[in-house]
């Protein structure tokens, strides 16, 4: 199947064209055709699989098909979980509107407000935004979303995971009720399909792969090893192995700090990126990460839920998910666009119900292999640690004083928020 047979309009094919691309990927050929007949789409997609494509091209087209009145009223928006997947969807639509009278932009939190305002009163057809900014922007009056008429929810699964069900719902009171739904998700969970349920109206499932199951082009291997020699193994493979681009995974953003740290000791240059981190830090770490400047770049589950890394060749859980659903998310930032990637876990048997629940998850028993001098004792522990640990005991970190969470705030809308919350919020 070639793109000329998904009835797209001349002016796209030729900006899919310039880009290179020939032949559509799975997703994009069971989302595009009913997308482009009106029709409401549940769509599970995982990373990689040419998804965002699969919304923007048809969303184009069909905008495209109308002459835009002259204050140009925003005709779609798209909802995603993450500064970074928004930035990316934005460059994506760029691309393939080349030709296209259509103006699209992005807006989200972490930034100054003004620029974004500014855009937005220019006039704009298609709205990229993570829902925190579009809600504090909308409150104050900056943004009418009265004359949407594609609504997109991108990595849906990932914006439940970080709480956004609320604001989700916020922007659907304020929404027409006539309107066309597309849901995208990596995973079909109940949750996911209880919020279908109340959105979408007779839609369309489409798969681009089995329910959460993991890419064919992606080995997977398990290293047991003792919990206090996880850093020192990870720097032995990474130095030994003279790997130069590794994306390593670690429960907490204090874990990715810390092996930061001891990275570079060892010098092996890395960077963290996380909810913690500033726009302009989390920027540099991913290009200088795509440039090769860097080696290793750890991050957390949420922050790099939407980074575009092509051709990852390695993909390291330096800690085991304790979701299961997140290891799939992980280790599908490797394999992509038909080419191979190696995905590795670092497993101490404090972790033995995490693997588990993620061996039955996707369905297969991972391969195991012991390195000599880093096994775990055979007598450790098997108790699960508690949710929201996983520090190894060189990553212990000094006590912090007591603050009163009633008065913490985020730097985004000055929301109150406790701790807690900051892993879900600061990523809007």
């Amino acid at each position: 199947m070639s793109f000329n047979s998904l009835g797209l309009s001349d002016s796209l094919l030729k900006a899919i064209s310039k880009k290179g691309y020939t032949t559509p990927s799975p997703i994009q050929q069971k989302a595009i055709p009913p997308i482009l007949k009106g029709q409401d789409v549940l769509a599970s997609a995982q990373t990689g699989t040419g998804k965002t494509a699969g919304f923007t091209l048809p969303i184009l087209q069909l905008l495209s098909q109308t002459q835009p009145v002259r204050n140009r009223p925003i005709r779609s928006l798209i909802l995603t979980p993450t500064r970074e997947l928004a930035a990316q969807i934005l460059a994506n639509i760029k691309e393939y509107s080349e030709f296209l009278d259509l103006k699209s932009t992005v807006i989200f939190g972490g930034v100054n407000q003004n620029p974004q305002v500014t855009q937005l009163r220019q006039g704009i057809d298609i709205l990229v935004a993570t829902p925190g900014r579009l809600i504090d922007l909308h409150n104050q009056g900056l943004i009418s979303l009265a004359k949407v008429e594609i609504l997109v929810l991108d990595e849906a699964d990932r914006m439940l995971d970080m709480g956004f069900l609320r604001d989700i719902e916020r922007v659907l009171k304020v929404l027409p009720q006539k309107r066309q739904n597309l849901l995208f998700s990596a995973t079909f969970s109940k949750d996911i399909k209880k919020l279908a349920m109340g959105i979408l109206q007779n839609p369309i499932q489409v798969e681009a792969t089995p329910e959460n199951t993991t890419v064919d082009a992606i080995t997977q291997l398990i290293y047991p090893v003792a919990k206090e020699k996880k850093t020192e193994l990870i720097i032995k493979l990474i130095t030994e192995g003279n790997w130069k681009q590794i994306l390593v995974f670690t429960r907490t953003k204090q874990g990715a700090n810390k092996l930061t740290e001891f990275m570079n000791e060892a010098g092996i240059k890395a960077a963290a990126i996380h909810g913690n981190k500033g726009q302009g830090a989390r920027t540099k770490a991913l290009e200088g990460f795509k440039n090769g400047s860097l080696t290793a770049l750890v991050a957390t589950d949420i922050a790099a839920r939407g980074l575009d890394i092509p051709l990852l060749p390695h993909v390291v859980n330096f800690e085991l998910p304790n979701i299961p659903e997140d290891y799939v998310h992980r280790i599908g930032r490797t394999g992509r666009a038909g080419a191979n990637g190696k995905a590795i876990s670092l497993f101490s048997p404090d972790e033995t119900v995490f693997l588990r629940d993620i061996e039955k998850l996707v369905g297969l028993t991972i391969p195991k292999e012991n390195i000599k001098g880093f096994e775990p004792d055979p007598n450790a522990s098997k108790e699960p640690i508690k949710q929201g640990q996983g520090r190894t005991q060189r990553f212990s970190a000094p006590k912090q004083p007591k603050v009163d969470s009633a008065k913490k705030t985020n730097n985004l809308g000055n929301r109150r928020t406790t701790s807690s919350n900051n892993d879900r919020r600061v990523n809007r």
